[in-house]
């Protein structure tokens, strides 16, 4: 598994990251998503009626992409396989809203469901080309 090198950690607090998959034309479908880090976990709370669920359901290679707001020359990649557990309780998507200062709740219609995507990474790439 490939870890965060430490210059670029400080963007895992980003309020905002692109989720890349592959949809089901073999073309990538990209989605910008809330997400939280822990070390070198990276999750996301997504509702299983969405694109990108199907897709890595189907295909579970993925790449979640991090720019610096403050410098659009570095940036954090970070490929990998999605492994997609369910959130019956809603427990992880509580920490998701916590972190935003929302209920995801509001954005699912009755009888929708959740799940936590963790991104194992096989390749980070952390890029700084104004170094």
């Amino acid at each position: 598994m490939s870890s965060i090198p430490a210059s670029h950690q400080d963007l895992l607090a980003a309020r905002t990251a692109v989720l890349a998959t592959v949809g089901p034309d073999g073309r990538p479908q990209v989605s910008a998503v809330w997400f939280l880090a822990e070390g070198d976990s990276l999750q996301i709370s997504l509702n299983t009626v969405r694109q990108k669920v199907k897709n890595m359901e189907r295909r579970g290679g993925c790449t979640l992409f991090i720019l610096d707001p403050a410098n659009p020359q570095r940036y954090l990649e970070v490929r990998g396989d999605a492994q997609i557990s369910p959130d019956p309780d809603y427990s992880f998507a509580d920490k998701v809203g916590a972190k935003y200062g929302v209920d995801l709740r509001v954005h699912d219609r009755p009888g929708e469901e959740r799940v936590v995507v963790t991104l194992l990474p096989v390749r980070v790439n952390a890029v700084d080309m104004s170094a």
